[in-house]
């Protein structure tokens, strides 16, 4: 991280102190609307390449035996960087970026800025139909990535820069910095969110808004101190920004974590410990809880910055009592304002049970809650959070009665021209300054870290010729089991099973977005006022009547296997041949069936098992196969069989 003396800051208004005081290290406190601190007045790229003069030959990027040091990336990045420029990419400018993740792809996010460009994330996991909507939607000049992912965005060669093909050519480039052609105010990215009205829409982030919550996050978490900090979800997902940008520009490194259905990897990494901070949403917190012993937790990162939906207490039980030590910051904010905007650093003496609250704004950040009319209530009174400060977004990409809607004029602070995001998120102050989430407002969910508009997937399955009406709602009827369930009116014609309407919609949407379970009902239940009743709505296990049905099994072993798929994912109905996944199952149902099948048969197998043999016919056909050869076997197993009927 540059020294302080080396930088002119951007100085806020409002005087807090000396400037020793403006970086607290630790968790933040500071008092509400008391949140000015200075930060650079340059974009993120121009804090990279500072760090690269102080730090040349530091590691930077580690991946799958490979290390790139500062030098190193930053010269990838200015090759691509200029091959762009030649290519006409420059302010004003989309360029969409599609790769797994390897150093390639931090070169070409940083190439990107270095350009003068902001970038669009693509996830190459997301269905073509869905990538195709976001680059016509943003009118992305170029995409950049790596062949295996650009395979399935449908764009034509003369739009797309392979990096492996074009590896020749870009090491031709000048590697030299190449003079800035933006300033803070252009855009850094574009990140498409789940749309009410059935469309993504593009938060508008600005550099200025992502260096004031970078610049805050180096000190706040500590990112200088500790190992390497793991990336291990997509930069379509604002999560990442978190793992990926304070590293590169503190002189600390990234590891960059293959993908790998199962999570071998992540779990490879993280057991090396000593992490600086490990970036994660509570489903995923809880998943590691699940195939981690005990003794495994303890120093394996300084910090775990938890994010993307709603945190309980009890999610972080695990963690309070096998490490002590580690940092569990609770870190909320909408995409719209640069990933978080307000964290809570939960203490030995905090409830063991319970919601745990979002707390008080980060630094140049202000959080209100106001009434219906827009008015502030007092401490403890619900109302919406209303957000403003330097990490507002500048708008929805090409939406501007939406941006009207959403991003409305600042009449709190008393500064002309600011504005304020509307999250629709309900909330309270409580005495103490500590702000609690309560809730949403409107349709929108967050399932396992994911932001989803019920109406969005609601529009994707309206879409479907044999669908007459449908609803839905996120439900929760097991602890922590967060699942889509879609309820559909079929018309006349000959009704279709519900694995049908799933498949048609993963050719739409992302698979976070595709119900776990599709009912198909005769009416939906209506109130009083002939909207639809979503509190009659039945629950999958409600309509339960396949709960006798063998589904199949053939050997003690598969019955008890079937009985545990059909436990874990509420679906009675499953039989032997059912795929785990396709039926609704995701990686924390995934880690909750192998661990109860673990205590059900004896055997403890790893959950890259259930990858490679997502049916109960074939996890039992393991079982046996253990069985028979004597391993990994607890007294427990043969007892447990015995007693599962068939």
């Amino acid at each position: 991280m540059p020294a302080l003396s080396s930088l002119k800051l951007i100085q806020p208004r409002v005087e807090i102190g000396r400037l020793l005081d403006l970086f607290p290290f630790g968790p933040v406190r500071v008092p509400k609307k008391q949140t000015a601190v200075a930060f650079p007045p340059v974009c993120t790229h121009a804090l990279f390449e500072r760090q690269v003069m102080r730090t040349p030959y530091a590691m930077a990027v580690r991946h799958a035996g490979q290390v790139l040091t500062y030098r190193e990336l930053n010269r990838r990045a200015n090759q691509i960087a200029r091959h762009l420029r030649a290519r006409g990419a420059g302010p004003g400018t989309l360029v969409g970026v599609c790769a797994e993740r390897t150093p390639d792809l931090v070169a070409a996010l940083l190439g990107v800025w270095k350009a003068g460009a902001a970038y669009v994330p693509l996830d190459p996991a997301y269905p073509a139909e869905r990538l195709a909507f976001v680059l016509a939607d943003s009118g992305a000049h170029l995409v950049v990535g790596d062949e295996a992912s650009l395979a399935r965005v449908p764009v034509t060669r003369e739009d797309v820069l392979v990096i492996e093909r074009a590896r020749e050519a870009l090491q031709a480039e000048d590697a030299e910095n190449l003079p800035h052609l933006t300033t803070p105010v252009h855009l850094a990215y574009v990140m498409y969110t789940s749309g009410s009205t059935g469309t993504p829409k593009g938060a508008m982030i600005t550099h200025r808004g992502l260096v004031n919550y970078l610049w805050w996050a180096i000190s706040a978490y500590g990112v200088e101190a500790g190992g390497a900090v793991p990336v291990h979800s997509s930069i379509a997902f604002d999560l990442t920004v978190t793992s990926l940008y304070p590293a590169l520009l503190a002189g600390a490194s990234i590891e960059l974590v293959p993908e790998e259905r199962g999570g071998e990897h992540l779990l490879k990494v993280l057991r090396s410990k000593g992490h600086s901070l490990v970036k994660i949403t509570p489903a995923h917190l809880e998943l590691l809880s699940r195939q981690l012993d005990p003794a495994e937790a303890a120093g394996m990162t300084r910090a775990f910055v938890i994010g993307g939906e709603n945190l309980s207490a009890e999610t972080l039980s695990f963690w309070r009592k096998a490490a002590p030590e580690t940092r569990l910051i609770n870190e909320y904010g909408p995409t719209e304002t640069v990933v978080g905007c307000s964290i809570y650093e939960v203490a030995a003496s905090d409830p063991h049970f319970g919601p745990v609250p979002i707390g008080r704004p980060i630094a140049n950040t202000e959080l209100y809650v106001a009434d219906e009319q827009q008015k502030l209530v007092p401490a403890g009174v619900t109302g919406e959070l209303f957000i403003g400060g330097a990490g507002v977004a500048r708008g929805y990409w090409n939406r501007p009665e939406l941006t009207t809607e959403r991003f409305v004029p600042d009449r709190f602070s008393g500064r002309p021209g600011q504005r304020l995001y509307r999250t629709g998120d309900l909330a309270r102050y409580r005495k103490d300054g500590v702000i609690e989430f309560l809730g949403r407002t409107d349709h929108q969910v967050k399932i396992r870290g994911y932001r989803i508009e019920l109406g969005e997937v609601e529009a994707a399955l309206s879409a479907h010729p044999a669908v007459h009406t449908c609803a839905v709602l996120a439900r929760e009827d097991s602890p922590g089991d967060k699942q889509l369930v879609a309820y559909v009116v079929q018309r006349d014609a000959e009704p279709l099973a519900p694995e049908a309407y799933r498949q048609f919609l993963r050719v739409q949407l992302p698979e976070y977005m595709v119900p776990a379970h599709v009912i198909c009902l005769d009416t939906l239940p209506l109130t009083h006022n002939g909207k639809i009743d979503r509190r009659a709505l039945p629950s999958p296990a409600d309509l339960a009547v396949h709960a006798d049905d063998p589904g199949g099994a053939r050997t003690p072993s598969e019955a008890l296997v079937l009985r545990v798929f059909r436990d874990v994912l509420a679906r009675p109905d499953l039989t032997i041949a059912d795929n785990f996944f396709d039926a609704g199952g995701h990686s924390l149902s995934a880690a909750r069936l192998m661990s109860t099948l673990r205590e059900a048969s004896g055997f403890d197998l790893p959950l890259r098992s259930l990858f490679d043999r997502p049916t109960a016919s074939g996890l039992a056909a393991l079982l046996e196969s253990l069985a028979f050869a004597g391993k990994n076997a607890a007294p427990v197993a043969s007892t447990a069989w015995e007693h599962i009927e068939l």
